[in-house]
């Protein structure tokens, strides 16, 4: 892919797609974590010169101008952070946006409202999407892909426009693909991968292909219980996908047969209701309750995962090991995480976390994002590369 140094972008309009697809209570961003990934990119242009018109989507929308997925708040904290006044356009394509970038200045910031407002954008129509892309690329005269989180949809300002302008990778998107070279080359051994988050139906192609490559798979979350059935166990009210047993069992003989040492819990907290301040308690994985539910791993699996990361050399983790946003089980996310740190700089590891409620967790829970080799801002983005999948977004990068 070509880099922001193969670009000439002095007095040029440079349209930048970044991913500032962040919580929002009502107005106020509740984790700026993508905001700041982006600003190393725009600063870069800005430095250099470049007029920066940067694009991105926020929520799911669907086509219809929304104000509740406005980034009206996210311009405010984009200007905050970069010293200077993110002018923003209060539409996408139309009089607002032209304005804006019209009066850009060399060195100046102007941010498009919500591309997913735009019907086109998401279209699944080629020609559709094609004429929103042009309209998009008419604002620019360069083009610079920088929204990790989103190279693995086939979107407009993703994937057509940069089939349409000169165009390069940005910082962030460079620095993401170097760390999943790591990841799917040939990484230092034992390579543990650590896999939590709700279903397994999101996670089905990254763990055969993972099956392949680590040396061990802890598997936690809500995922854990699918498999915990698998075996023939009480999962009592816990999460489950009764259509994934089949497949979870072949995972379970596929780990067998390569010699992967698969994982999972022998303790969790069991709640009688989903609630912050549901009574709970510590009961053995294989025997919860029938009136209860699993929502986090108990203190031997925190132990037991821990020791299973204090040799490893790289350690890729995608999804928390309970329901974090609730403090009475935000442990056993909470232990993983710092089991990361402990093992990361040195002669350790090299550990990486593989963006969504993984990062949202390092960071709702105050540990230090520099304890971690690397954080990545895309998770579904991370576990189609480590499936082995071509990304629309990266494919058109390197065209």
């Amino acid at each position: 892919m070509r880099t922001l140094d193969n670009l000439d972008v002095k007095g040029r309009r440079v349209l930048v797609r970044a991913d500032l697809n962040v919580p929002l209570d009502g107005e106020t961003i509740t984790d700026d974590g993508r905001i700041r990934a982006s600003v190393p990119t725009i600063r870069a242009l800005t430095g250099a010169g470049a007029k920066v018109v940067v694009c991105a989507h926020l929520g799911r929308p669907k086509g219809q101008v929304t104000p509740e997925y406005s980034l009206r708040p996210v311009a405010a904290r984009l200007g905050e952070l970069l010293g200077q006044d993110a002018a923003f356009a209060s539409d996408v394509v139309g009089d607002s946006a032209r304005s804006r970038v019209e009066s850009l200045q060399d060195g100046q910031v102007a941010l498009l409202e919500n591309l997913r407002f735009e019907p086109g954008e998401e279209s699944k129509d080629d020609a559709t999407r094609r004429a929103f892309a042009e309209r998009l690329a008419g604002l620019a005269e360069l083009y610079v892909g920088d929204g990790f989180g989103a190279v693995h949809r086939k979107h407009a300002s993703v994937y057509d426009v940069p089939q349409l302008l000169p165009h390069a990778a940005g910082g962030l998107v460079v620095a993401e693909v170097e760390v999943l070279k790591k990841l799917t080359g040939e990484p230092e051994r034992p390579y543990v991968v650590v896999l939590g988050g709700a279903k397994v139906s999101d996670k089905l192609g990254v763990i055969a292909n993972l099956l392949t490559k680590v040396d061990r798979l802890l598997i936690g979350g809500g995922m854990a219980y699918t498999f915990l059935k698998a075996q023939g166990h009480e999962v009592g009210r816990s999460l489950l996908q009764e259509d994934q047993l089949d497949q979870v069992r072949g995972f379970l003989d596929e780990a067998a047969k390569r010699g992967v040492e698969l994982v999972l819990p022998v303790d969790v907290l069991a709640a009688v209701t989903f609630a912050a301040d549901a009574e709970h308690e510590v009961v053995e994985a294989t025997a919860i309750p029938a009136d209860r539910e699993g929502l986090d791993i108990g203190p031997r699996t925190r132990e037991l995962f821990a020791s299973k990361l204090a040799d490893a050399k790289t350690v890729f983790w995608n999804g928390p090991m309970g329901v974090f946003e609730f403090d009475a089980f935000a442990g056993g996310t909470k232990a993983v995480a710092e089991a990361l740190i402990a093992r990361t700089g040195g002669d350790g590891a090299f550990t990486v976390v593989g963006g969504g409620d993984s990062a949202a967790a390092v960071r709702r829970l105050g540990l230090q994002e520099d304890g971690f080799s690397h954080i990545s801002t895309g998770g579904g983005a991370s576990l189609e590369y480590l499936e082995g999948k071509t990304l629309p977004g990266l494919a058109a990068l390197e065209a």
